[in-house]
């Protein structure tokens, strides 16, 4: 299960790495013509133009960000990612959001539309759950039946071409399970949002308390879903950069009745400060013969969180290896949410929540007290700091620079772009391509399944100039690269054939 939901939050990665590009372009749109999203402002002349076109070039993508799940996660989790699982996805997609249209089951099942909740459940079916939905059923059908073969008379639907085809059949049965489970798991959503929402800023502490606890099991992905996009009628980011306010009605009629902004602000000096300060103390309290080479991969990781809020490099370095750690790392960004939020500060961000997210978000009519961003974010960064310190030294814990020495741990320094010799020697470390069963990777490492766990020479591995190594299973071998895990995946892939 573990395994599944971890693929999962990798395929997600594919659509929502997109997001960047709307931020930037709606945020220089709304700079040049505000009056585009409701604002006072000019309405011609070159800038009102420019900055029209910029806003719909990013809303294009922003707005259509369930239809992208449906096809990135196909092609994600599908084998070899291949293209025909994203037609797969967009398929699914179709049939499933056509057939439980509002329109259609009037027709199909008319007393399910005659209860307001479950009307307006079929009402908002074309939602990023769906899509993952969608994108999920397309992968499976992909990797199921992409070696279909048939009679010599169907011959021409073998293969690949017959993964579309099954594919509609299955969505057709999900539908039609989805007609009755669907208002239940829309009215369940429903009732987790308005509670949350009604605790208001605890409730905000208590959500990105939560977003940070599930991200090891990829869970955290379905509850962003119900804040951030309009899943059951939130959607804060969807809000955000339509440039709308508290008060303000959404284009499909949805009330805002929260303070646009509240569920994404308080991640901000967290990724920013909290992580460099977090990963500061992990640099002071590591071992003198290690911690070089921890600056070089935690101190790497607080640059990524504080410049574009990726925040996975940092945390997948320590939350196996140190998991009661993580858990408080989890409270310290309940916390801060909810006392940012209080204090009023206000912004968003179309990917994370870093810098470049912080600037193009600030002119937004929902941004609001910005400037706070630097006492709050100096707080967190000290906080975090005296906490990470503070346990890593109680607890003992093995925090990236103070894991045990290893007999024979051999110290060979490779350049930062010979990945084909990475990839040899982590190879070569898991006992030759032989031993090698499964190959995958995530943002920041190898995740790998072997024949036989003896044979994993870890003291090799980490010779590549590999960051870490972690044994979640029996078979299980994951090895910490960093954010150019790609790169080395690439290589890896074609000396294990």
């Amino acid at each position: 299960m573990m395994k599944s939901l971890q693929k999962l939050g990798k395929a997600l990665m594919l659509p929502v790495a997109v997001l960047p590009i709307c931020g930037i372009l709606m945020g220089l749109g709304y700079a040049l013509a505000p009056a585009v999203m409701g604002a006072a402002g000019a309405t011609e002349g070159f800038a009102y133009v420019l900055g029209f076109f910029l806003i719909k070039a990013g809303a294009a993508v922003i707005d259509n960000m369930a239809l992208l799940f449906a096809i990135g996660v196909a092609v994600g989790l599908a084998e070899e990612n291949d293209g025909t699982a994203g037609l797969a996805g967009l398929v699914s997609w179709l049939m499933i959001t056509t057939l439980l249209s509002s329109g259609s089951v009037a027709t199909i099942a008319p007393k399910m539309v005659e209860d307001p909740v479950k009307a307006v459940a079929f009402a908002k079916i074309a939602n990023p759950f769906t899509g993952i939905l969608a994108g999920i059923i397309g992968a499976l059908c992909y990797n199921k039946f992409k070696g279909t073969k048939l009679p010599d008379v169907l011959a021409f639907f073998s293969g690949k071409r017959s993964v579309a085809i099954v594919t509609g059949v299955v969505s057709i049965v999900v539908s039609a399970i989805l007609l009755f489970v669907w208002p239940v798991v829309f009215g369940a959503l429903v009732a987790v949002g308005n509670a949350i929402k009604g605790m208001g800023v605890v409730g905000v502490g208590l959500y990105a308390f939560l977003n940070r606890l599930l991200i090891p099991t990829g869970l955290h992905h379905a509850l962003n879903n119900v804040f951030w996009f309009d899943t059951i009628g939130l959607g804060d980011l969807t809000a955000y950069w339509g440039a709308l306010v508290e008060g303000d009605t959404m284009a499909n009629g949805t009330l805002i009745d929260w303070s646009v902004g509240s569920y994404m602000a308080g991640f901000f000096p967290c990724m920013m400060f909290g992580i460099p300060g977090a990963a500061t103390a992990m640099i002071v309290t590591a071992k003198s013969n290690k911690r070089k080479a921890t600056i070089g991969l935690v101190g790497a990781a607080a640059v990524c969180a504080f410049l574009c809020g990726v925040t996975e490099p940092f945390e997948f370095a320590f939350m196996f290896l140190a998991f009661p750690l993580y858990v408080v790392y989890a409270v310290l960004y309940g916390v801060f949410a909810a006392v940012t939020v209080g204090l009023g500060f206000r912004a968003g961000f179309c990917f994370s929540a870093g810098a470049t997210d912080l600037l193009f978000s600030a002119s937004l009519p929902a941004a609001a007290k910005t400037w706070l961003i630097i006492p709050t974010g100096i707080a967190a960064f000290a906080v975090f700091f005296a906490v990470f310190y503070f346990a890593i030294k109680k607890w003992d814990l093995k925090t990236p620079g103070r894991e045990d020495d290893q007999d024979g741990e051999m110290k060979i320094e490779l350049a930062n772009d010979d990945y084909t010799a990475m990839a040899s020697i982590i190879l070569e470390g898991l006992g030759g391509k032989e031993n090698v069963t499964s190959i995958d990777h995530c943002i920041t490492r190898l995740r790998l399944e072997v024949k036989d766990r003896l044979l994993v020479n870890e003291a090799k591995i980490k010779s590549s100039g590999a960051a870490g190594v972690i044994r979640p299973g029996k078979t299980a071998v994951q090895v910490i690269i960093g954010p150019k895990v790609q790169f080395v995946y690439e290589e890896f892939k074609k000396l294990a054939k």
